[in-house]
């Protein structure tokens, strides 16, 4: 019996729990993190890569190519099924192309493509742009028929709502089910009940993306369990946190002189230890050591 794509992982997830909450992991110890923690699957945030990795803007500015070095180290690290931001798929239909074909390779198990234009912007920003309908479609297109592993999940993102209204939304998903999606995003809801009629024109899962500090509102997972949504994401609510214990830390250790008052904020080196199977690693070290002595 063959070994299970993490495309099949991410579709039994997403059948198995309802709805299914994939959380952000921004790098593979949060990903180790995570899969401890009981998630069923993870993502990586294009804005997080962009933050994160490279320290710049969601605008557009990161390339596949650092998408796919955060790709590789996540699912080094976890069995969990890794769902990737893929903006704008990093270009045309070829490069859409490579963009799938790479991500399958590199362990991703879906992936979401959005229908901004390729200079694109954060989903919850203003001045979004948006590309023509059928453009996106012939995205999703090139997308599906790349695909290496029929059931890594091709998911159309759209940012419609904001520049065009709820029914160009629909409308939108609707050709891109239609041209082979899998399931849908559509971004920055501001109802709930929004939700509700993505789920009934489509008949696919729906991702509700509950991002702190945007345009959606932070509904529960019972609320969004009642609008028929599939899967519930939070692709940075980690890395928002730790990147505010990051601050507290620098500025506390540059105004007191010492890291003493921050200490209840840190993980201890025990439980570092502990997420990262440490001790089991020395002990293999060990017992290699050991079998080298009594050559």
């Amino acid at each position: 019996m063959g070994i299970e794509s993490a495309g099949a992982k991410f579709r039994a997830a997403v059948r198995d729990e309802k709805p299914l909450q994939v959380v952000g992991t921004i790098n593979a110890y949060h990903a180790r993190l995570a899969e401890r923690s009981g998630y069923r699957a993870i993502y990586l945030s294009g804005g997080g890569v962009a933050a994160g990795s490279l320290g710049v803007p969601d605008l557009g500015i990161s390339t596949l190519d650092d998408v796919l070095t955060d790709v590789r180290r996540i699912t080094d690290a976890t069995s969990l099924p890794l769902l990737v931001d893929a903006d704008t798929g990093f270009g045309s239909a070829f490069n859409i192309a490579r963009t799938v074909r790479s991500l399958i390779k590199f362990g991703a198990g879906a992936m979401h493509i959005e229908d901004q234009v390729q200079a694109k912007r954060c989903g919850h920003r203003p001045g979004k742009e948006i590309v023509p309908r059928q453009e996106m479609v012939d995205r999703i297109k090139a997308a599906v028929d790349a695909r290496t592993d029929p059931a890594f999940v091709i998911m159309a993102r759209t940012d419609a709502l904001a520049v065009e209204g709820l029914q160009s939304a629909i409308d939108r998903v609707g050709a891109c089910v239609e041209a082979g999606a899998d399931m849908i995003f559509p971004e920055a809801m501001t109802e709930l009940d929004m939700y509700r009629q993505f789920a009934e024109a489509v008949k696919v899962p729906v991702l509700a993306n509950i991002t702190e500090f945007g345009s959606t509102p932070l509904f529960t997972v019972e609320q969004l369990r009642s609008a028929n949504v599939s899967l519930v994401l939070y692709p940075l609510s980690a890395f928002r946190a730790m990147n505010q214990a990051a601050l507290n830390v620098y500025r506390a250790i540059r105004r007191d002189g010492t890291q003493q008052g921050v200490l209840d904020t840190m993980q201890t080196r025990a439980e570092l230890y502990e997420f990262l199977d440490y001790h089991a690693f020395e002990a293999k070290l060990d017992q290699l050591f050991a079998k080298e002595k009594h050559r």
